[in-house]
Parts: C-alpha cells; sequence; structure tokens
C-alpha cells in the first residue's frame, strides 16, 4: 500500500475517532457529591479547611498567580485534589483552606475584570500567595502575561449535587 494512501487513512480514522473520545475528556464533577473540609498536610504544614458556614461569607483579597497541570493536549487524569481532568480551557483554581468544592468570583483589583470560577484543587503552598488559577482564568483576568496579580476573591457556592450551598444574599427591597 503506498505511504500517502496509509497517511491518509491514519488521518481519516483520527478524525473520526478524536471526537469520538473528546467527550469523555471533558471535565464534569467527578460524580463526587458533597465537600471537603478534612485536614491535611503539604511541605510540612498542617492546613484546616474552614467549615461550609464559614466559607459561605467568606472574601479576601491577595496575590494570585496562574498554574498549568493540563499535560499532551490536556489529557492528563486525576490532577486535582477532587480527582478532576484539568483540560487547558477550565476555569478553575486552588485555595489551601476553602472546602471543595467550591465556586468563587475573582476580581483582579488593578483592572476590574472578573471571573467566576471553581475552586477544586489545594495550594497555593508558596508564602504570600492566596490563589491559584488556571491559564485561561489568568488571561481572562488580565494577568496571563505578569505571572501574578491582587485579586479580591468571594466564595458564591460550596459543594455539588444535592449538598451545593449557595452565599446567602442579603438584600432589602
Amino acid at each position: 500500500m503506498p505511504a500517502a494512501s496509509l497517511s491518509r487513512r491514519t488521518a481519516l480514522f483520527a478524525a473520526v475517532l478524536f471526537p469520538l473520545a473528546l467527550p469523555s475528556c471533558i471535565s464534569r464533577p467527578s460524580g463526587y457529591e458533597g465537600y471537603q473540609t478534612r485536614s491535611y498536610n503539604v511541605r510540612g504544614g498542617h492546613y484546616q479547611p474552614m467549615s461550609v458556614e464559614q466559607a459561605l461569607d467568606y472574601e479576601e483579597t491577595g496575590v494570585c498567580s496562574w498554574y498549568n497541570e493540563s499535560k499532551f493536549l490536556g489529557l492528563k487524569r486525576g490532577n486535582t485534589s477532587l480527582g478532576e481532568k484539568v483540560m487547558p480551557w477550565h476555569l478553575i483554581g486552588a485555595h489551601k483552606t476553602l472546602p471543595l468544592p467550591a465556586v468563587v468570583k475573582v476580581t483582579n483589583v488593578s483592572n476590574g475584570k472578573s471571573v467566576k470560577l471553581r475552586i477544586n484543587d489545594r495550594g497555593p503552598f508558596i508564602d504570600g500567595r492566596m490563589l491559584d488559577v488556571s491559564p485561561r482564568a489568568a488571561k481572562k483576568l488580565g494577568f496571563y502575561d505578569q505571572g501574578l496579580t491582587t485579586v479580591e476573591m468571594k466564595v458564591l457556592s460550596v459543594g455539588d449535587g444535592k449538598y451545593k450551598r449557595k452565599r446567602r444574599s442579603w438584600f432589602f427591597f
């Protein structure tokens, strides 16, 4: 069989199979329902995540960095604390003491850009840093090229499934 014909067949085979495999690569909650608040140890430090009640009223301002956990084509599995896949296009982050998972609104103090993201990992474990976000989140917040920025973070919800709890709103009309 000519090499060109084999090459076309291989390309056709890949073009047909890749889209079929793609839905299994899209990150969804890993079947995990509830939330994690258990303590843990990393790099000689002991961390006790806050309770769900504490987290629902939580706001913090601090230094944010970005990190990239995805590998070849973003198809690495089980690399968050919840065992979720990480893809380059995800809006996710890492925090040391929030219950996992949590949804937060992050606002870049220097330019006012905001993004809503899912906290599904632990970190950053570098002194003086409050939050790590995915590359896509860093781009949306406008600090990808700088590497660090100061952000305001507000928790919107904690947990998944029937255990999901939303932040209380105090609206009076």
